[in-house]
């Protein structure tokens, strides 16, 4: 079984930053895509940011520029670092992790940015 285990999530002023970690834990030979997703009320889950095995990265429209995904292999962990915030970006966000056959989700992390 696969464990993701979220953290980082919190509010923050727009313009503030925050960083998102994900660690994965069990048993899985190779990762083959781990990355962010996030769904705001109403909306559907869309793509935040991820990373493939060889280390390329792709990100959603909305957050280019102003987030920054990067991984620690050693310890399988994701990280997100989100810039510029602003109330658009108030979502719960999940991490994702894909092997060979499955798909694993976090159990997602609220982000809130208001003043």
């Amino acid at each position: 079984q696969v464990q993701l285990v979220e953290s980082g999530g919190g509010l923050v002023r727009p313009g503030g930053s925050l960083r998102l970690s994900c660690a994965a834990s069990g048993s899985f030979f190779r990762i083959n895509v781990m990355g962010w997703y996030r769904q705001a009320p109403g909306k559907q889950r869309e793509l935040v940011a991820v990373m493939f095995s060889g280390g390329s990265t792709n990100y959603g429209d909305s957050v280019k520029g102003r987030f920054t995904i990067s991984r620690d292999n050693d310890k399988n962990t994701v990280y997100l670092q989100m810039n510029s915030l602003n109330p658009e970006d108030t979502a719960v966000y999940y991490c994702n992790l894909e092997v060979v056959g499955r798909s694993y989700w976090g159990q997602g992390t609220q982000v809130t940015v208001s003043s």
